[in-house]
């Protein structure tokens, strides 16, 4: 799309990447409207800070077994800007997606698991390094601080119901974090090559075809 038909075809107040996200959800969960939490309904995340996301999305998923699936709003680029018309890839090129089965601790939406969004996107902010499929990600403990889960790591995969889309201001993979026991990252880090990751994935997709976290899954 050029900067002129941009311009032809959205206004100023138009949030374009953010439309494009949302389209790309009700082709999976059609008009069924998620629960979202953000800065723009009143909800920092970050303490004494600036949330370098703007958003989640989180949904009630029956399909393969009940899970939520939260999505980021903010990696890629958002509001209207017909200068970013036409890219090859949306700011980052990628939202973060996560799926995760309910969880005992949870009694209400995993809030924490937005955290450790927001936490890599002020990685990917700060640093000027981004995340792309069949990358790993320890996290040097549990990725729920307060429990003994054996789930210490994240490796990335395209999420099996988005993948990728085009926007009008390009492309945007969303990438899906997807919990990894020790015993996996270590595997993962002997080798740590995107082939290894990419079998360990296949690996884990034969009995978990969605790539659903579950905290109580053991070595």
């Amino acid at each position: 799309m050029t900067p002129e038909a941009y311009k032809q075809r959205y206004k100023a107040e138009d949030a374009v990447g953010w439309l494009s996200i949302d389209n790309a959800l009700e082709g999976v969960y059609g008009k069924t409207e998620p629960r979202h939490y953000g800065p723009l309904c009143g909800i920092h995340f970050a303490v004494g800070g600036t949330d370098p996301i703007d958003g989640v999305s989180i949904y009630d998923s029956a399909k393969q077994e009940p899970h939520r699936h939260i999505i980021s709003y903010g990696m890629s680029e958002l509001y209207y800007d017909h200068e970013k018309a036409g890219g090859e890839f949306s700011k980052w090129g990628f939202e973060f997606t996560f799926r995760l089965k309910p969880f005992a601790k949870d009694k209400e939406d995993p809030i924490w698991a937005v955290h450790v969004m927001n936490n890599l996107a002020r990685y990917v902010f700060k640093s000027g390094k981004w995340f792309e499929e069949n990358h790993f990600i320890p996290a040097k403990g549990p990725i729920r601080l307060d429990t003994d889960t054996e789930i210490t790591g994240f490796v990335i995969a395209l999420d099996p119901e988005l993948g990728r889309m085009e926007t009008p201001h390009g492309e945007v993979s969303f990438l899906q974090l997807v919990g990894v026991t020790n015993a996996e990252l270590e595997r993962v880090m002997q080798h740590p090559t995107t082939n290894t990751v990419a079998a360990l994935i296949s690996e884990l997709k034969r009995d978990n075809p969605l790539l659903i976290t579950d905290l109580n899954r053991k070595s």
